[in-house]
């Protein structure tokens, strides 16, 4: 067509016309999604987290499906106030945390205080050996920093019911437990049977979870732990 001024206006004229920053951008979703919330009994703080894995997925669809243990909140704030260790089930929950968000509730987090050991050469060789998944001996392999550290599952169940067995088995005690692989095999399970273990959790119930969730729980608590929200029931 040779005719351009039957061609629509590219969208993106509207943002160099009113020009608005990421963070505002991210401001004006959080205020949408609060408006246009349900009705739900998260308190302030659990709205915090749950509230950022909305923003994550875009849907409000995950909201009945959170789930917090009675001391999840004050548990995470206190680890990541003091540094704590993080173990993480995929390279891309590693690379996904944000070192500015860590260090913003304990300024000397460090890269290497996120472990995660599933593309390890010696984790690999016994996956081969056993015909097991690689994530059951990556978890192994983090028994040292599971115990009293942060554990992170976004992608595998394996890992989390192997977890699972430390604690009931071996008296292992994360002090957090962000529990949301993915999938269709393994995973509710693995996320019940944590849920009824006396450890501090965050899991979204069924089959949903992935990466990108697990990441935003962390995020939403590192904003949590640097600041002092008000203790007190929502409104909504």
């Amino acid at each position: 067509m040779d005719d351009k001024t039957d061609l629509k206006k590219p969208l993106i004229y509207g943002l160099y016309e009113k020009p608005m920053s990421g963070t505002d951008i991210e401001d004006r979703s959080f205020a949408i999604i609060d408006r246009e919330a349900p009705a739900h009994s998260f308190s302030v703080q659990e709205w915090e987290v749950v509230r950022r894995m909305i923003h994550t997925v875009g849907d409000f669809g995950i909201l009945g499906d959170v789930r917090f243990s009675p001391t999840a909140i004050t548990a995470a704030e206190a680890a990541l106030k003091k540094g704590c260790p993080l173990y993480v089930d995929s390279n891309m929950i590693r690379n996904g945390l944000s070192l500015d968000r860590l260090r913003s509730a304990y300024p000397h987090y460090q890269r290497e205080q996120i472990h995660c050991h599933i593309a390890d050469d010696d984790v690999a060789r016994k996956a081969r050996e056993q015909g097991l998944p690689r994530s059951l001996f990556a978890v192994r392999k983090a028994k040292t920093i599971l115990d009293g550290g942060i554990a992170v599952f976004g992608n595998a169940p394996v890992a989390l019911l192997e977890l699972n067995r430390f604690i009931m088995e071996e008296g292992l005690r994360p002090v957090l437990v962000v529990a949301m692989p993915v999938g269709f095999v393994h995973v509710i399970e693995s996320k019940e049977e944590l849920m009824s273990l006396d450890v501090p959790c965050i899991s979204l119930t069924g089959r949903r979870g992935g990466s990108t969730l697990a990441v935003s729980v962390i995020h939403a608590l590192c904003s949590l732990a640097a600041q002092q929200v008000p203790r007190k029931e929502n409104n909504f």
